[in-house]
């Protein structure tokens, strides 16, 4: 008898992971218990149940979600970014699109050439936004990435409402990057929520439109605090070894002065206007570089949190911004 038992609990065990292994997300017990928060917030249980049936685990989203760009070091992930083609398409993009970027910046006051260089970096201007359903995406990683669970199950909690709120019929119609990112600016469920505008004022927020993509990244940035016309970074040398203690590799706010990395041998080799900077470390083709970032830099990790990310995005501008002004 206890022999038949444990012969049943085996098979019920190798079929729960069988079904597991196929990615059938409505016997996960994570997965009804986010159907069933999502009820008390008002949505329909068979309308979760039929979105969510025939929805099965991507393992490609898997295994690109463990092996972001972010993870090469500065010298393999700036020539990704800092080409001549995505330059010129760049100031292609900016001549296009004049009206709109110059109407964004100054309605919310964020240079005009890095909201040009955002979505360079994103979507190299729309060209690859992304081929990965969003809602499949997102239901893979908040079911089966533990590593990120609450912050993907609070994505897919974001896009469901989103959905709803912009009255698009099919959830499984969009589609993004691997991790659920939407539009020209590459938005998550949250951020197309908090920050998405209407900027060509046609009645809907469509972040694949140029102006509304155009309008919503410099509506994120400044709500995050960017300052118009404020310094980025500035190339820096170290003298002695003093600086260990405050060197950085990571996003972390700045809360040094330009006189306490000074008193720690760091030198700039040009003018930083910043209130509080930090010291950033990176990985170059030629060895460590080192450079001094201000506050407008910490807000372009707010867009990305990699400090990689931000210095391409900041050189992508400055460069972009050179080739605009001598047109």
């Amino acid at each position: 008898m206890i022999k038949i038992r444990i012969l049943i609990m085996t098979l019920l065990l190798l079929a729960s992971n069988a079904s597991h292994a196929a990615g059938d997300y409505m016997s996960y017990p994570a997965m009804r218990r986010f159907i069933q928060h999502m009820v008390e917030t008002g949505f329909s249980k068979n309308y979760l149940v039929s979105v969510f049936s025939n929805i099965k685990r991507d393992e490609n989203i898997l295994r690109l979600v463990n092996k972001p760009a972010e993870g090469k070091p500065w010298s393999k992930y700036r020539p990704i970014f800092l080409t001549e083609d995505r330059m010129r398409t760049g100031l292609g993009f900016w001549n296009r699109h004049e009206a709109a970027i110059n109407a964004a910046s100054q309605q919310f006051g964020v240079d005009p050439e890095i909201i040009v260089a955002i979505i360079g970096v994103e979507t190299f201007y729309g060209r690859n936004t992304g081929k990965h359903n969003v809602l499949r995406s997102l239901t893979t990683l908040a079911m089966d990435f533990p590593k990120r669970e609450r912050f993907y199950t609070s994505e897919l909690k974001n896009y469901l409402q989103f959905i709803r709120e912009e009255k698009i019929n099919n959830p499984a119609i969009l589609t993004g990057s691997y991790a659920g990112a939407m539009g020209l600016g590459q938005f998550i469920s949250s951020s197309y929520r908090n920050y998405a505008v209407d900027f060509n004022r046609d009645g809907h927020t469509d972040l694949w439109h140029p102006d509304d993509a155009i309008g919503s990244v410099a509506n994120y940035f400044s709500r995050h605090g960017w300052k118009k016309g404020g310094d980025v970074s500035v190339p820096a040398r170290i003298l002695g070894n003093n600086y260990g203690n405050i060197v950085i590799t990571k996003a972390i706010k700045p809360v040094h002065s330009l006189s306490q990395l000074q008193q720690h041998g760091v030198s700039l080799q040009g003018k930083l206007n910043s209130k509080r900077v930090s010291l950033l470390q990176l990985e170059g083709a030629n060895g460590l570089e080192y450079w001094v970032t201000g506050e407008n830099f910490y807000v372009i990790t707010r867009y990305n949190h990699s400090p990689k990310y931000a210095m391409a995005v900041y050189q992508l501008a400055r460069e972009i911004k050179r080739r605009k002004m001598s047109q």
